[in-house]
């Protein structure tokens, strides 16, 4: 008899472990999702705007490298002023070969691009 009872509540405590371990598991999942999707999304518009064929996140390539970017303007509101630069091009500010115009790109976009290279640290 208590052979039973500790058998039934040896699989209950089992079973109650399994279930928290698959809502850790899942809570993990979502939240790497959610936090992933908005880097992926403004990604994929880089990549859609063209803008990764001058920049990378991690190195130089004709332009500066996304992480430098957001490390000069760590603790600086230049959000304003970095999109409009996206949109109407620029020089001077990373060296001699000046920033393109990209007029294929809204304000709202600008705006988005700006948010996720600065958050690139």
């Amino acid at each position: 008899m208590s052979t039973t009872i500790y058998t039934m509540a040896l699989y209950n405590s089992n079973s109650f472990l399994r279930k928290n371990s698959m809502k850790r598991i899942l809570f993990a999942l979502i939240a790497g999702v959610s936090i992933a999707a908005p880097a992926l999304a403004d990604l994929a518009l880089a990549q859609k705007k063209n803008c990764m064929a001058c920049h990378a996140i991690e190195k130089k390539v004709v332009g500066p490298a996304y992480k430098e970017v957001a490390k000069k303007y760590a603790g600086v509101d230049a959000s304003a002023k970095l999109a409009t630069k996206v949109m109407k091009g620029g020089s001077g500010v990373w060296g001699a070969v000046p920033m393109p115009a990209n007029p294929q790109v809204t304000q709202a976009e600008a705006e988005t691009l700006v948010k996720w290279v600065l958050s690139n640290k």
